[in-house]
């Protein structure tokens, strides 16, 4: 080799030193796990990259502004309504820009999605404890994500000023005004002056369409880079270890199968906008302070607080000239801060506790084989479903011709009782199934046949175990298939059984 082309090549080295990335060929043969709870993240990723293209056609057409107009639209039942321009342009989009229905239905399609993959994504990560060290950091990064997204989908949700989502900016009012000393200051600071105000949507606007979304893309990248740094975790089985990641090679493999995830996620989100109606504003009319719609409900990631409002009694406490209103403070502030501070902290305490934080962790936990944490995972996933169901009692009583008194009473008993026996259930069920894998892998799998013995009693056949879920133990597949099979390695035992 020449001198020249030896100094390229050290330049080359040095570059690729200083930038990992550079180093192509072993980031195309990066493994990536093939089972398909690992393609949630990418269904939430595919998601914002819907979500960002309908948003950037959208910000063509809707104007931010709430000085009032007269409709002269197409659509006859609101023609010479009074409106706000926000209103007028959504209406707009809808009914004289082509294709306008259906890239607002796509759009609101993708936040809903979007929303609900990152939560599932979680639950992945929680109940396999893919949270451990080096990746709490990560789970901090995808907490922040789903806290910003909630903030993103209801600034999004309220942009349109119609009845329907106007009633949710009351109810935010409301929570601001519950804030002890501040809160005064902070909706009408928010409003700029009393409800309806004037700055509420050019407020919204900017942390809709710039603001938040720019955090999102920040942290996804984060995520994404961290993701590619520690590499993936993977399910116990043969050949798998601490130090090695099994799977297809990111390209050309992994590659085909994320494209063809994409793309499907394209397809679905465009079928449901042409065909699945939501978020009809023409129906609900512009928003007017002295009416609100029967029967309103918010988008569902949001509707777990709409429960804890509806569910607190009218507790008020007064302090030195404040009213302390518990009723709307403790569902709306409180419960959620609290949420997320859980969060936040649970992979520190569980490492703490169970003394795994001096030692990585890049292997999957069965939920069985935890079944503390998976008692705690269904638990609050079972909170969350009681508060969602209060969001909707008023719908449910009417629908099933019920009391909305007695059903409000049942479900706030739900909410104490239900999370307790869920976590009771949970942990004996996690432990009943881990007895029962392991009785099967030390006596076999029956074949069916009976035979008699010397003795003149009967007994069935086994034959060893051969077909394994991800990351189930197992032991080597040698002998007889049929007989005892020689006695396997019993699951290991965690701290918080």
């Amino acid at each position: 080799m020449s001198r020249a082309g030896r100094r390229a090549e050290r330049l080359a080295d040095a570059a690729d030193a200083r930038l990992p990335v550079l180093e192509g060929g072993s980031l195309l043969r990066k493994a990536f796990p093939e089972h398909w709870s690992f393609f949630l993240g990418e269904l939430a990723l595919y998601s914002l990259l819907v979500l960002v293209l309908t948003g950037v056609w959208l910000t063509f057409f809707f104007q931010p502004e709430m000085r009032e107009v007269v409709y002269a639209g197409p659509y006859a039942p609101l023609r010479g309504v009074r409106m706000s321009a926000a209103f007028d342009s959504t209406l707009r989009i809808s009914f004289d820009v082509r294709g306008g229905l259906l890239m607002r239905q796509t759009h609101h399609w993708a936040a809903l999605v979007f929303v609900a993959a990152i939560g599932l994504h979680m639950l992945r990560i929680f109940f396999t404890g893919a949270f451990r060290r080096p990746r709490e950091l990560n789970w901090a990064i995808g907490v922040t994500l789903f806290m910003l997204s909630l903030a993103e989908g209801f600034a999004g949700y309220s942009l349109p000023d119609d009845l329907l989502s106007g009633t949710g900016l009351r109810i935010a009012q409301g929570i601001m005004l519950s804030l002890p000393v501040v809160g005064t200051y902070a909706a009408f600071f928010a409003f700029g002056g009393q409800v309806p105000g004037h700055d509420i949507i050019t407020r919204l606007y900017p942390l809709h369409v710039l603001l938040l979304p720019g955090a999102l893309i920040a942290l996804v990248t984060a995520h994404l880079i961290l993701v590619f740094h520690l590499k993936h975790t993977q399910w116990r089985g043969p050949g798998r270890t601490p130090r090695n990641v099994r799977g297809k090679p990111l390209f050309p493999q992994f590659t085909a199968t994320s494209t063809g995830l994409s793309l499907t996620v394209f397809g679905v989100l465009a079928l449901l906008a042409a065909i699945a109606q939501i978020n009809p504003v023409w129906v609900y009319g512009p928003y007017r302070p002295d009416l609100v719609s029967t029967g309103s409900q918010p988008d569902w990631y949001v509707g777990f607080l709409e429960g804890a409002l509806r569910l607190v009694p009218p507790w008020e406490t007064n302090v030195a000239g404040h009213t302390f209103m518990w009723n709307v403070l403790l569902p709306a502030v409180i419960l959620p801060g609290l949420l997320f501070a859980v969060l936040y902290a649970y992979p520190f305490v569980e490492q703490r506790l169970t003394g795994e934080w001096r030692r990585e962790q890049h292997l999957c936990d069965r939920p069985r084989e935890r079944p503390v944490r998976t008692g705690l995972g269904v638990a609050g996933t079972v909170f969350y479903g009681v508060l969602l169901l209060a969001g909707g009692n008023d719908i449910t009583s009417q629908t099933f011709r019920i009391s909305v008194n007695a059903l409000t009473w049942v479900l706030r008993v739900a909410l104490v009782v239900a999370p307790v026996l869920a976590f009771l259930v949970t942990r004996w069920l996690c432990r009943a199934l881990t007895a029962a894998e392991r009785e099967r892998l030390d006596e076999g799998v029956p074949t069916g046949d009976i035979r008699q013995t010397v003795t003149g009693g009967y007994e069935s056949d086994h034959e060893p175990v051969e077909s394994f879920r991800p990351g189930a133990p197992r032991r080597p597949l040698t002998g007889a298939r049929t007989g005892t099979p020689a006695r396997p390695p019993r699951v290991p035992e965690h701290p918080d059984r």
